[in-house]
């Protein structure tokens, strides 16, 4: 990743209510959530803040979103996120923590959907 675009994404992050959606839809996974569940969920916040909310989450790249039916969909992008924490985490210990490295390797193959669709868990 670039220094430019992690800027971009720390500089979406560093507002609360950008920061609230993103663990919102970190913890929806792939499935993502409908912009009124958004508004709902951050205690009936008004769509047009959300809405600008998500538009800065979006050009940062750290968001997409779909259409499903009349709702707008938005899911996190999570190699986008696994660039930022890699961006950070990269030199670890002038670049010799195995640890670091493996969970680096790890958190780049999420893809927010369950490893057993078995599973509730």
């Amino acid at each position: 990743m670039e220094e430019k675009a992690a800027l971009a994404g720390f500089a979406a992050l560093s507002h609360e209510i950008r920061l609230r959606i993103i663990r919102l839809l970190v913890f929806a996974g792939a499935k993502g959530m409908a912009s009124g569940a958004i508004a709902a969920a951050l205690g009936d916040a008004r769509p047009s803040l959300v809405s600008f909310h998500l538009k800065e989450l979006e050009s940062a790249g750290l968001v997409e979103n779909w259409r499903d039916g009349k709702s707008i969909i938005y899911s996190a992008k999570f190699p986008a996120l696994s660039d930022l924490v890699a961006f950070l985490m990269h030199d670890c210990c002038e670049g010799h923590c195995a640890w670091c490295d493996q969970a680096i390797a790890l958190f780049a193959k999420c893809s927010g959907r369950r490893t057993n669709p078995n599973s509730d868990t």
